[in-house]
């Protein structure tokens, strides 16, 4: 579209910083937005190019919300077993009770 070549290492070193720019951000709905637009500009990259995503990024949101949601109910679960803080009683009434439903 814009016909812009970079080299592995830019590549490389845009991908290291949109992972580290958007630690902060998984509670700020629509932030990711704002935080490709400034990587893009710092890049080099015409900021006119976020505006493609524009239209799906409320979807991808959602979605991006769902599985973080989700990740953070299987890692509670993982780390309360780690600590023993999860017998297998309550994890076997709870599954029996989600199909007596």
């Amino acid at each position: 579209m814009f016909n812009i070549d970079f080299p592995l290492s830019t590549q490389i070193l845009m991908v290291v910083t949109l992972m580290l720019s958007t630690k902060g951000i998984a509670g700020v709905p629509g932030a990711s937005i704002i935080v490709i637009a400034a990587t893009a500009a710092a890049f080099g990259l015409p900021v006119e190019g976020v505006a493609i995503i524009l239209g799906v990024d409320r979807v991808m949101d959602m979605a991006r919300t769902c599985c973080n949601v989700f990740g953070n109910c299987i890692a509670t679960v993982i780390v309360a077993r780690w600590e023993k803080e999860l017998p297998n009683e309550v994890l076997v009434e709870a599954y029996a009770k989600s199909y007596d439903d």
